[in-house]
């Protein structure tokens, strides 16, 4: 009975372990087979092959590479520049103008710009009075002067140094405001309150700079022709009569309404310069003072550019103002 319990004992212990090494084997094969699909999954997820549709590779690929892309900052800032522009227009058109806004960005742009513009206007008219009448002098051409002195301020001088001094003065001051303003994240505070940033501060400078700056070129002319007429009498002994109907004869209508022209062209590229550079500020205090150097340094080039292109546009073939002048 002994034996034949230990015998009895013995096949179950036999039995069993058999099951264990089935069970063991077959859990072992699923493991392998398991961690070979996981092995495949992650190799076609870590490594992924271009798929090729008529010889071309897939968009995903193309896609991939352009996310890691970044446009050069002066690309975006001038794509700024003109939807700026645009929103501009299309919303002054519409009539979505903040009145109280504007008058106080002319009272910066006009009377706070007044005493600089006239100054530099001041000694910019006596230093070309002086070459000029020294050379007109010498060749017998007095009569001349006078003409030669209005073509060049209302053409060309006026317009163009008014642009220089407020695109120094007022441009600065308007991308280090709103670069502040967008560092420390005011302009978001005024989305959250539910004004749109460009109605608010965009616009009524764009409109203060094209208003303004206009006036002050007719008034630095003015101050331009009396300072030449004032040294050419006093220094030179050439009669301020003279001067002067010789810049009544060459003038014409056209060629101050140019210098309006340009004046206000040369607004909208300082404002709308200036606050596309002011709002695309980053990096803190180091980024405000990066974008006001960029917004005038900009700010010049394109007033070159486009006193250019619109001297261009207006002044074609011969002229004869100063026929007219010597007559």
């Amino acid at each position: 009975m002994a034996a034949a319990s230990a015998s009895t004992l013995l096949q179950a212990n036999l039995e069993q372990g058999k099951k264990f090494n089935a069970r063991g084997t077959s859990k072992t094969i699923c493991t392998s087979s398991r961690g070979k699909a996981l092995a495949a999954i992650d190799e076609s997820v870590c490594h992924p092959q271009p798929k090729e549709s008529g010889g071309f590779v897939d968009q995903d690929v193309g896609s991939s590479i352009l996310q890691g892309w970044t446009p050069p900052r002066y690309v975006w800032r001038a794509l700024a520049a003109w939807v700026i522009a645009g929103q501009v227009i299309a919303r002054v058109l519409k009539g979505k103008i903040h009145s109280r806004n504007v008058f106080q960005q002319l009272e910066v742009v006009g009377p706070g710009s007044t005493g600089v513009c006239l100054l530099t206007a001041a000694f910019v008219g006596m230093a070309f009075t002086i070459q000029f009448v020294r050379e007109f002098t010498r060749l017998g051409l007095t009569r001349s002067v006078g003409g030669v002195l209005a073509l060049a301020f209302s053409r060309e001088l006026s317009p163009v140094v008014t642009a220089i001094i407020i695109a120094g003065r007022v441009g600065s001051a308007f991308a280090a405001e709103l670069g502040t303003m967008q560092v420390s994240e005011q302009t978001d505070t005024l989305r959250v309150l539910g004004t749109d940033p460009v109605d608010y501060l965009i616009i009524p400078r764009v409109l203060a700079c094209c208003l303004a700056l206009p006036i002050l070129t007719l008034i630095c002319f003015s101050v331009s022709i009396a300072a030449s007429v004032l040294l050419a009498d006093g220094v030179y002994n050439v009669s301020a009569n003279i001067i002067l109907e010789s810049a009544r004869r060459s003038l014409d209508p056209w060629d101050i309404i140019s210098a309006m022209v340009k004046s206000t062209v040369f607004g909208g590229l300082i404002s709308v310069i200036s606050c596309a550079w002011g709002v695309t500020t980053l990096g803190g205090a180091k980024g405000v003072g990066e974008s006001t150097t960029s917004a005038v340094v900009i700010s010049l080039v394109c007033i070159f550019v486009a006193d250019f292109v619109l001297s261009w546009c207006f002044f074609q073939g011969a002229g004869d103002a100063l026929k007219a002048a010597m007559g």
